[in-house]
């Protein structure tokens, strides 16, 4: 991946190839009640929620950036930090943050491939961060989060992987789903998603996470380059209901980039020209799976006594753990031991998350 704020990525997909947002749907089955959810969506049509330039002095989507080596930075959450993971993070504050409410910012470090993404996210001057809610993800992984769980999304999802972003456009293909909001939900969500926000009752209010796909026989032959790429994505990966919103609204990042004469020739695709996928088991408060939480079998150090920075090696082992971060100092860590260097005498704490529950254990080093 290139580095800065829109960096390209030079062919790289987050996640793995298995993972939902990758997976080419152009051949799945149609749902049963394809016809009742696009009704009730109505009469709205597509929408790119982004493009080149400003709008209320802000950019048009929502921006990421690409780091290297960036120093680690406190979170303090403000809402949902119970549903969160703790930093450290490495996000700068002079990161891009999204105009309006919502407030998002997505960082992705090149070195280590993990992705943190904050919502209602706001710098502080000391260095630290204020945020509703932050989650990190494993670009390499598969990292699951608790059922029930919101994220940066209300359907408990990852933004960045379902973003339109100018480089892949530009190379000429999309290949993922593509973040997508509808006004109206129930309280129901769809694997990849993990969460709810309802604010409709009917059974054709989309359950989170409900994938469309544009219909094959739609002819996109007349519509202009940007804009026939992304038509050609919705056909092949779909998009997936990530948060609630206006209907049909996709979003990208922002980029100077963008035509925004060809991005608004979408307006001109209609909800009924999209079908909903055979869904999986839809789940809702009556049958939302349940299980243990991870249980941290051991958490130790192999000194608990240093001089201020001295080495310590911290080591861990956890049955049905999907991953591990540690705090402070560390972040998120693939395996199960890391170093960390106190300067003064510092408690540990190891979080342990699986898709069920989060377990923690403490351990302290004291520093003479």
């Amino acid at each position: 991946m290139s580095l800065g704020q829109g960096a390209g990525l030079n062919g790289y997909l987050p996640f793995a190839a298995n993972d939902a947002w990758r997976q080419n749907i152009s051949g799945a089955s149609v749902d049963g009640n394809s016809d009742g959810y696009i009704s009730y969506i109505g009469g709205s049509h597509l929408y790119a929620n982004f493009g080149a330039g400003l709008y209320d002095g802000s950019p048009i989507g929502i921006p990421f950036t690409v780091v290297s080596g960036a120093p680690l930075t406190n979170i303090n959450y403000t809402d949902y930090g119970d549903q969160s993971d703790p930093g450290p993070m490495p996000i700068p504050t002079s990161t891009p943050v999204e105009g309006g409410d919502d407030r998002h910012t997505l960082v992705l470090d090149r070195d280590n491939c993990w992705l943190y993404e904050l919502g209602g996210a706001t710098p502080q001057g000391d260095g630290t961060w204020n945020a509703a809610v932050g989650v990190v993800w494993d670009l390499l992984n598969v990292n699951a989060r608790p059922y029930r769980w919101t994220s940066t999304d209300a359907a408990g999802l990852p933004i960045f992987p379902g973003l339109v972003r100018y480089d892949e456009v530009a190379a000429g293909h999309v290949d993922h789903a593509i973040r997508i909001t509808l006004q109206r939900s129930r309280q129901a969500f769809v694997p990849p998603a993990t969460h709810w926000a309802p604010n409709n009752s009917s059974p054709n209010a989309a359950p989170m996470g409900m994938r469309m796909r544009l219909k094959a026989d739609f002819d996109i032959s007349s519509y202009p380059p940007q804009a026939k790429v992304i038509l050609t994505a919705l056909k092949n990966y779909g998009a997936i209901m990530a948060d609630n919103g206006s209907n049909m609204f996709m979003i990208g990042a922002p980029d100077d980039r963008w035509n925004n004469d060809d991005l608004s020739s979408l307006k001109q695709v209609p909800a009924s020209a999209f079908e909903v996928i055979a869904m999986p088991t839809v789940y809702t408060s009556a049958n939302v799976p349940s299980g243990p939480a991870p249980n941290i079998t051991s958490f130790t150090a192999d000194k608990t006594t240093v001089a201020s920075g001295q080495a310590v090696t911290l080591s861990w082992a956890a049955d049905n753990a999907s991953y591990y971060v540690i705090s402070p100092e560390i972040g998120p860590v693939r395996g199960n031991s890391v170093t960390v260097h106190p300067t003064q005498t510092t408690t540990y704490t190891v979080y342990a998350t699986n898709q069920f529950d989060r377990s923690t254990q403490t351990i302290t080093i004291n520093v003479q």
